[in-house]
């Protein structure tokens, strides 16, 4: 279904992407992690066409989707739904209006202008909230919600494009662990109930066993593990994040430096008291 070959993502002499081969053949949810600059999110910019490949192929479905312009590439963001960490919606706009953008690309200009939408689509729209458990907020402002409704507000402007692929990068990240549970948990039922691929990038370790069908590993832009959550042990967790032994499974990607810090400023603090 989804197939990656040698993609690569050059910015000038640094690599983030290199030469990674990913291949999806039935619907799954995947999450994929790693340390921060790993070269997560530029994967998933690219399998989305918001960042060009400097080269390597994806192929999805018999297209070549590195090969898309113009028309044909927006009709792939379409099918191809991204989520972002910090939700990417219209503060001030009511929250059925920010889920109804999910139908932009598929209509005029002058509707875009004058936000004119069709009552089906409203009446969709308000269905794929209640779905979501949030449908009491639709006319309230999008900025008036919390942030774990926010992003289900994300979720739902994503479906409302009806893809077959969704990409969903750190949708946890700013998450408390109560409302991360409940986006997990939605990312989820859409994976098992639509059954429309979901790639995920995540920062903790129990948040991909416990969701993910598939997990993959990336280390300095390459990946360097892909198999099943029950694969993916402590020492190969070690590896991916290029740490020692001192590594904590409560750690995520953007915290083991911080964790180093502080273990080094204790030392010299405890060195200093003797």
């Amino acid at each position: 279904m989804l197939h990656i070959e040698k993609l690569t993502k050059a910015f000038g002499p640094n690599t983030a992407v290199d030469a990674v081969n990913i291949q999806v053949e039935e619907s799954r949810m995947i999450g994929v992690i790693g340390r921060s600059g790993a070269g997560k999110s530029t994967l998933l910019r690219m399998i989305n066409r918001l960042t060009d490949a400097t080269s390597g192929v994806i192929h999805f479905e018999g297209r070549e989707i590195t090969a898309l312009r113009g028309p044909d590439k927006r009709a792939w963001q379409s099918e191809c739904a991204m989520i972002f960490q910090q939700f990417n919606l219209v503060p001030r706009m009511d929250v059925v209006s920010n889920v109804l953008h999910g139908t932009l690309n598929r209509r005029s200009t002058l509707a875009t202008m004058f936000n004119i939408y069709p009552s089906a689509d409203i009446h969709r729209a308000i269905a794929i909230l209640d779905r979501l458990g949030i449908a009491d907020h639709a006319p309230k402002r999008a900025e008036a919600l919390s942030g774990g409704q926010q992003q289900r507000v994300a979720i739902a402007r994503a479906l409302m494009q009806d893809p077959k692929i969704v990409l969903a990068d750190e949708p946890i990240a700013s998450l408390d662990p109560m409302n991360a549970q409940l986006v997990m948990q939605d990312l989820r039922r859409i994976h098992e109930e639509d059954g429309r691929t979901v790639i995920a990038n995540l920062h903790t370790l129990d948040t991909a066993r416990r969701y993910c069908d598939r997990v993959i590993g990336m280390r300095e832009g390459r990946v360097v593990f892909d198999g099943t959550p029950e694969q993916l042990t402590t020492g190969v967790a070690r590896d991916i994040y290029g740490a020692d032994a001192s590594f904590s499974e409560d750690s995520t990607s953007t915290s083991i430096e911080t964790l180093d810090r502080g273990l080094t400023r204790a030392v010299r603090e405890a060195e200093a008291a003797v």
